[in-house]
């Protein structure tokens, strides 16, 4: 599987740009990768992109060499599966249910054993299989964020786009839950980009970073490298020192 980003420029309004000629290839070994970048560096809008919401001023994407300007929008979300920094809430629906039509997204509503079997699993799988049959509007924004997290993990797409998957959870449940992420990504030998902003959590799970600033792609390498040049400390406006854990990962100081 490959992913190449060319010449993508996207605009909301006249005047006021958010993406400027970004450029950027996934070759088939690179699995976990994390997108990094401040606020307001463009990174949800990338994502719609790529995903296929929002039409680039210029520029387009290629999924395995295929134009998405060439495919079927449908198909397209078949194929890359965006989750959002933030999802509405289902109140009428249980978490088995909205997980469930999530695994039947754009593939016919007739549900089969294997559908009901898949969806227990993932939920065991990430710790909240005693939510089944809670509604979504009344868990916490912690659990609607592992409920979306099971929503996206529970389709098979090529490419998954995760928009700051761990932002609403505690330390447990953030490790917890890019073990799962990374291992999923791994075991359908699939690609994963991640947009994350706690550093040290990327350190510790991505095979690549890139590095977004107004905008634009200005670095993309190991997280060794990304971590330890000027660029990164220039475009958060901090200096940042590198230690190893007793695991061998990287834990990244910040100071102003």
């Amino acid at each position: 599987m490959s992913l190449n980003v060319k010449g993508l420029s996207f605009a909301y309004s006249k005047g006021k740009s958010v993406l400027y000629d970004v450029h950027f290839d996934i070759a088939s070994t690179d699995r976990l990768i994390a997108l990094i970048g401040p606020n307001a560096a463009g990174k949800s809008t990338l994502f719609r992109c790529i995903a296929g919401m929002l039409r680039p001023a210029s520029g387009t994407v290629f999924l395995n060499h295929d134009d998405m300007t060439a495919v079927d929008r449908r198909d397209w979300s078949k194929r890359i599966c965006y989750m959002p920094q933030s999802t509405a809430s289902s109140a009428a629906l249980t978490v088995f249910d909205v997980v469930l039509i999530a695994r039947k997204h754009l593939s016919g509503w007739r549900i089969a054993d294997d559908d009901i079997e898949t969806t227990e699993k993932l939920l065991a799988r990430l710790g909240i299989e005693h939510l089944a049959d809670s509604y979504v509007g009344d868990l916490s924004g912690g659990q609607q964020q592992m409920v979306s997290i099971a929503q996206a993990l529970v389709r098979n797409p090529d490419v998954f786009l995760l928009d700051e998957p761990t932002s609403a959870l505690d330390l447990k449940n953030q490790l917890e839950i890019m073990s799962v992420i990374r291992a999923a990504t791994y075991e359908r030998e699939i690609t994963t980009i991640v947009a994350l902003h706690d550093l040290n959590l990327a350190a510790r799970f991505a095979d690549r970073f890139i590095l977004l600033r107004e905008g634009q792609v200005v670095e993309i390498g190991t997280p060794e490298d990304i971590l330890g040049s000027e660029t990164v400390e220039a475009t958060y406006g901090v200096k940042l020192e590198l230690f190893s854990s007793a695991d061998g990962s990287i834990v990244v100081s910040a100071t102003v």
